[in-house]
């Protein structure tokens, strides 16, 4: 079971980055005041949500424990956040766009690992890792137009 739980470990280490991803957004939903931005909050904070349903399901499906928290990460990417709401919309949304981007350093990171198993390399590709370079690209837009 230990030795499961290990070669599982890198997709809780994504589903913990994703459960941060939603807390953020959350936050950053009660304070971006620019309509255009909450609606594109909106939309990737839901994508962050159904991330966090298709990680936990693999992870389940593998005989894993899927992790409930999204641990120290979570608690730094709020604290960021919560700071960056105090300086209005722009500053928020570059925060944002920095964890979407270390995000996707993560997801590239694993999907490097030669011991990722095959069938979890096609669920990040295809899906994950795609949503969080269109993350990227929207948050790019949202800034550039309130600047």
């Amino acid at each position: 079971m230990e030795n499961l739980q290990n070669s599982l470990e890198p997709l809780n280490r994504l589903l913990r980055g994703e459960l941060s991803a939603v807390e953020t957004y959350q936050q950053a939903l009660e304070s971006v005041s620019d309509q255009t931005a909450l609606s594109a909050l909106e939309r990737i904070s839901d994508e962050h949500t159904q991330a966090v349903g298709m990680l936990r399901e693999q992870i389940r499906q593998f005989g894993g424990i899927a992790d409930e928290s999204s641990g120290a990460w979570g608690l730094f990417a709020q604290a960021v956040e919560g700071a960056a709401k105090v300086f209005g919309d722009d500053v928020s949304l570059k925060a944002l766009k920095e964890g979407e981007e270390h995000g996707l350093k993560e997801y590239q990171a694993i999907m490097d690992d030669p011991d990722l198993l095959p069938e979890f390399k096609s669920l990040l590709t295809e899906r994950l890792e795609l949503r969080q370079k269109e993350h990227i690209e929207t948050l790019t837009r949202c800034i550039n137009t309130l600047n």
